[in-house]
């Protein structure tokens, strides 16, 4: 049984100027994740959730979201996932997920998910008809091709090749599916060999696109937890960060420019896409797109 909680609203209106692979709403369906991924950002003391690992769900969601979906004068892309992953184990039971974007589908609206679960394969008969009518996107992160790796620094919920898996069967019926490369771990998964290996597993698996980031945040609660997993799995790397970093809240891989290079150069010769303007410009369709700068 998983326990509810209450919630006003389930839609966020996004600030303008975020143009994080275009959404306009963020939603976040469950709060808390039990997929223990030993450098996820979202335990962090910040965003004030409480038992991380316990996964709850908003009370009376599907009926609020609908109020909201009925509400907006203008349709636009909800971002799922962000902060909660919103295919966690207890999704297969109740729906909610499942439920919401059926909702979205109705009200015309566009969807862009973040995910690390196969789970989002059984959901492509919905995902198909909202790209019928708006714009659909699915990123499932993949850290490392390495499925004993990932069972440590991910260590509940599928490994990479199941990932790469659904990945193509999203891909083969038609929804613009791609890989967010990231968080990349220094001194543990940032190699020349793994970025290689992610990018072309992702081509192989129909991917049409890769988005990287060669680094990993820490703050406050989350980096005293990812230290901890360092601790236990991975000897003498937690003095190895303290040493490098220290409390920076942004740590780049000491091989982050070669990796770019190879990153940029893999991707150009494979057809991905990599560039976060193209991307946009991939799934929305250069009618609805707009010219946005990273930097």
């Amino acid at each position: 049984m998983i326990n509810e909680i209450q919630a006003k609203s389930i839609m966020q209106k996004k600030n303008n100027g975020d143009k994080w692979f275009g959404t306009d709403y963020n939603m976040n369906l469950y709060k808390g994740c039990c997929h223990g991924c030993i450098y996820c950002d979202s335990r962090s003391d910040c965003y004030h959730i409480d038992n991380f690992d316990r996964v709850r769900v908003k009370e009376n969601s599907i009926n609020i979201l609908e109020h909201e979906l009925k509400s907006k004068r203008n349709s636009g892309v909800v971002g799922i996932g962000a902060m909660s992953d919103t295919y966690n184990p207890f999704e297969e039971q109740y729906e909610i997920t499942r439920n919401s974007l059926k909702l979205l589908a109705q009200y015309g609206f566009g969807c862009s998910i973040d995910t690390k679960s196969s789970l989002v394969k059984r959901d492509v008969d919905l995902l198909k008809k909202i790209a019928e009518h708006n714009s659909c996107i699915v990123k499932l992160t993949i850290t490392t091709a390495d499925d004993e790796l990932c069972k440590i620094i991910e260590p509940n919920v599928c490994v990479s090749s199941e990932r790469f898996e659904a990945i193509h069967e999203l891909t083969s019926n038609g929804i613009f599916t791609g890989v967010l490369l990231m968080p990349i771990l220094p001194y543990i998964n940032d190699t020349e060999e793994n970025i290689k290996a992610i990018i072309n597993n992702a081509a192989e698996a129909g991917a049409k696109f890769v988005y990287a980031m060669f680094g990993v945040t820490l703050r406050e609660n989350q980096r005293d937890y990812f230290y901890q997993k360092l601790e236990e799995h991975f000897p003498g790397m937690k003095k190895k960060y303290i040493g490098k970093y220290g409390e920076s809240y942004t740590c780049i891989s000491e091989n982050a420019k070669e990796l770019y290079e190879i990153y940029e150069r893999e991707c150009k010769r494979l057809g991905l896409l990599y560039k976060m303007e193209d991307i946009i410009n991939g799934y929305k369709g250069a009618n609805s797109y707009e010219q946005i700068s990273l930097f």
